[in-house]
């Protein structure tokens, strides 16, 4: 019986939920190259510059500014702050990590034939680490939505037969959950429905017929009132790039450059709600639900660019970012109890859902840069950059659940431009930086994931065949991290504050 109504439920239901979501296709269309320290002290406007391993990676051509083959690794040391509000409740959290965020060597060959426009070529390999995931911090408050409500979302807004949560003879939960998640279309929601009712949150509202195995309505045995909600979020991972890089130089007046990009995601991330009440007629008092997503995936990339030298001083450049063309693999763990949970079962946890690869296209990017050079005093340099990200799909796009998803995707992000300026002052070996830059939000109604704004200060020192480099960096930027899609869809109000102290050896080969 319960098979024929898993089958039924594939075949007609039209309602959709699964493991992807919104935020996904933003976190990995986003890049943020952290970059060498003179590149991260100038705010990354090196689009018309070239000259440092990191500007290859914006624009291509910038690895045949080099006038000898060069080599140069960073470290960097990465700080995130947040100042979390969550109704009456206020928290703050620091999280710190040291990384080795860059390593690249660009060589070059001159051309033996002085008659040729064709001055030098360069070949360059480049790693740079263009997002970096660690985080934690908590929310808390007291709140009038329990989340008796995410799990009442999905059991009456899917019209799910009761017979479908039930075990059968000799089941076990892990091995019906399991199941539960192949039925096409709306296997999370089942789901969602199935630990809702296992952990004593939901019962059908027929509970003295529990053979009704069409009952479609359930009630909470949560009452209510008001709720104590400790919210805990904890990321982990990275975002990687490698750059596979060719560039020439025309005549000493012309630049470009192509890449091949490789690049490599690593996510996790792990949230848990507690939630307390004492309210009358409540059944349920506690309640503990927990999520493991761990995510990993790889990907490809092309850039185009080009430098022009206008005159002596007066540089422009332009460079094109392809889509990034992504395949990924998730997988999820969830864990929930409350006190009133069938005592036989207890906490119910370590029950995996592991999807269907999946493809996901991020937008394209140009950018566009203009430099002015004071002969060996110093330079200006700023960076336009345009990214759509309504272009971001998940694929294959004849897919109902990626085809609403991608909709979805349409309505709700826009275009986003970001503004990078920066400046260097050399005095004798010493060399002294600072930049700006303004990263507009991704999203249409910029309250919720607000833009980026953030300042930074370098310092340089060449010994002859090789310099050191030091920088400092901070941004902010204010996020309304909704903490679930339905039902309890409060947000959490965070302040976010990211310093970074980047320092980096670069040498002549």
């Amino acid at each position: 019986m319960k098979k024929l109504l898993m089958l039924g439920i594939g075949l007609v239901s039209s309602s959709y939920v699964l493991a992807q979501d919104l935020t996904d296709a933003v976190r990995y269309s986003m890049d943020e190259i952290q970059g060498t320290a003179r590149f991260r002290a100038m705010s990354g406007a090196f689009g018309a510059l070239g000259g440092d391993m990191s500007s290859v990676n914006i624009n291509p051509a910038g690895s045949a500014i080099f006038n000898n083959s060069h080599a140069s690794l960073t470290l960097g040391l990465f700080n995130t702050k947040n100042d979390v509000s969550y109704f009456n409740g206020k928290n703050s959290s620091s999280n710190s990590n040291l990384d080795l965020n860059q390593l690249g060597a660009a060589f070059i060959f001159n051309n033996t034939n002085s008659n040729s426009p064709w001055k030098k070529f360069s070949l360059s390999v480049a790693y740079d680490s263009s997002a970096n995931y660690d985080d934690d911090w908590v929310a808390s408050g007291t709140n009038t939505t329990s989340i008796d409500s995410y799990f009442d979302s999905f059991a009456n807004g899917s019209d799910i037969p009761f017979g479908i949560l039930k075990l059968q003879p000799g089941e076990f939960i892990e091995e019906a959950y399991a199941d539960i998640g192949r039925i096409p279309i709306d296997g999370y929601a089942i789901q969602q429905a199935f630990l809702g009712y296992w952990s004593g949150i939901l019962d059908p509202d027929n509970l003295d017929d529990e053979t009704n195995d069409n009952e479609t309505v359930y009630n909470s045995n949560v009452a209510p009132g008001n709720f104590n909600q400790n919210y805990f979020y904890s990321s982990t991972g990275y975002n990687g790039k490698l750059a596979f890089n060719f560039a020439a130089d025309y005549n000493d007046k012309l630049y470009f450059g192509i890449n091949l990009n490789s690049h490599f995601i690593n996510y996790e991330k792990f949230t848990i709600l507690r939630e307390t009440n004492s309210n009358n007629a409540s059944l349920v008092n506690n309640i503990s639900f927990e999520n493991l997503l761990s995510t990993t995936g790889s990907g490809f990339s092309f850039q185009l660019g080009t430098i022009a030298k206008l005159t002596d001083d007066l540089r422009v450049g332009l460079s094109y970012n392809s889509p990034t063309w992504y395949r990924i693999s998730d997988e999820l763990i969830q864990g929930i109890d409350s006190n009133n949970a069938d005592p036989d079962i207890g906490f119910i946890g370590d029950i995996v859902n592991v999807y269907e690869e999946y493809k996901l296209q991020t937008p394209g990017k140009f950018t566009g840069s203009l430099a002015y050079v004071f002969g060996q005093k110093g330079l200006i340099s700023f960076d336009y950059s345009i990214k759509d990200y309504r272009d971001s799909k998940f694929k294959p796009t004849s897919d109902v659940l990626f085809s609403s998803l991608n909709n979805d995707i349409n309505s709700r992000l826009d275009s986003a431009a970001s503004y990078r300026v920066g400046g260097e002052y050399r005095y004798k070996q010493l060399s002294f930086r600072g930049g700006y830059r303004i990263e507009e939000s991704p999203y249409k109604d910029n309250s919720f994931y607000g833009n980026l704004n953030g300042y930074s200060l370098g310092l340089g020192y060449s010994f002859g065949n090789f310099n050191l480099d030091a920088a400092f960096s901070q941004a902010e930027r204010d996020i309304n991290y909704q903490l679930y899609n339905v039902g309890l869809t409060d947000s959490a109000e965070i302040q976010s504050k990211f310093t970074d102290f980047v320092l980096t050896l670069g040498f002549n080969l």
